[in-house]
């Protein structure tokens, strides 16, 4: 980060401080006075900015894609509830380096925006940690990482530094730039700590909300134990019985079902399912009739995921996949 760069970015940017002894000094200046301001700014930032940027993730569900950031060694990651949409789905997350990794959406809060995951390959993980004590403060430094537009590996995340402008109950504003992609991903005041995670976007550049982690430590607990919390704009239970595959089935003699038709522009059709194949298990389940094949669905949801053992032409293949929406 240039002294050019920093520059430009505080020409662009609003003002307010609360005083206070333990944050930077130049969080209680209305706007940097000097070269020595600009430079403890610079300072901070660089000091902070690569283990954050090692923390922070993409996040890709189906065709979109979101951001998160890791706040445990082993795979914690808070992020938005809009991004994740659900509990207990399976997502690809990408590290700042490329590598990918499978993980599960936890618990979600629908009206505030949080949303937690964690990664469920085995391993240890560059990770930050959280503000639990909300020492954040109106008009402190903050900079903001996020996938924007999605992962790009030469790019990596990116930085913008900024201002807290407000503060509600469950709401912080900033001034930092996003854009779609960065949605999930961290804000953090300039000691590096996690003090927020990106939740909308403003139709202007410079206006986006963002989750307090009072928001995520006040749930924690129904966060880790996968429950959707609340109702509101940004998430919806899902509804059983919703979720389709896309064929019609007979029963066989030998067991499992008969695949008789299948649909157009359905889940079947996207995974190549043919008329003749034969269906044996869903979910380790065996099947014998078309009506224990209902009976599972109705169990189910639009979104979740099944794995489907399938015969054809005397070879086996199982099939991982999501149900499609009625």
């Amino acid at each position: 980060m240039t002294f050019r760069l920093i520059s430009l970015f505080l020409a662009l940017l609003p003002c307010a401080a609360f005083a206070a002894d333990d944050r930077l000094y130049v969080n209680d200046k209305k706007a940097p006075e000097n070269r020595k301001d600009i430079d403890a700014l610079q300072a901070a930032l660089v000091k902070a900015l690569p283990q954050a940027r090692s923390a922070t993730v993409c996040i890709e569900i189906g065709e979109g894609s979101g951001s998160g950031v890791i706040v445990s060694a082993d795979g914690l990651i808070l992020t938005a509830a809009h991004v994740t949409a659900g509990v207990k789905k399976k997502v690809t997350v990408i590290l700042e380096d490329g590598t990918k990794l499978q993980a599960e959406t936890l618990g979600l809060v629908a009206d505030t925006d949080a949303a937690m995951m964690r990664i469920t390959d085995p391993g240890t993980y560059p990770f930050v940690d959280i503000d639990r004590t909300n020492s954040t403060r109106l008009g402190d430094w903050v900079f903001a990482l996020g996938h924007s537009g999605g992962f790009d590996k030469q790019r990596g995340s990116v930085v913008r530094l900024g201002r807290l402008v407000r503060i509600a109950n469950s709401t912080f504003q900033s001034d930092c730039i996003l854009i779609g992609g960065d949605s999930g991903g961290p804000l953090f005041d300039l000691t590096g700590q996690l003090v927020g995670i990106h939740s909308r976007v403003g139709q202007q550049l410079q206006v986006n909300m963002h989750v307090p982690m009072s928001e995520y430590v006040k749930n924690w607990d129904g966060l880790m134990k996968a429950e959707f919390i609340g109702e509101g704009p940004f998430a919806k239970k899902t509804e059983k019985g919703n979720g389709f595959i896309g064929i019609a089935t007979e029963a066989r003699a030998q067991g499992g079902l008969r695949v008789t038709k299948v649909g157009n522009k359905c889940p079947a059709e996207e995974q190549g399912i043919k008329v003749g194949d034969a269906i044996l298990k869903i979910n380790e389940t065996p099947l014998a009739t078309p009506t224990e094949l209902q009976d599972l669905l109705k169990e189910l949801s639009a979104g979740d995921e099944i794995t489907l053992e399938l015969e054809r032409d005397g070879k086996m293949e199982n099939l991982t996949f999501n149900l499609g929406e009625r």
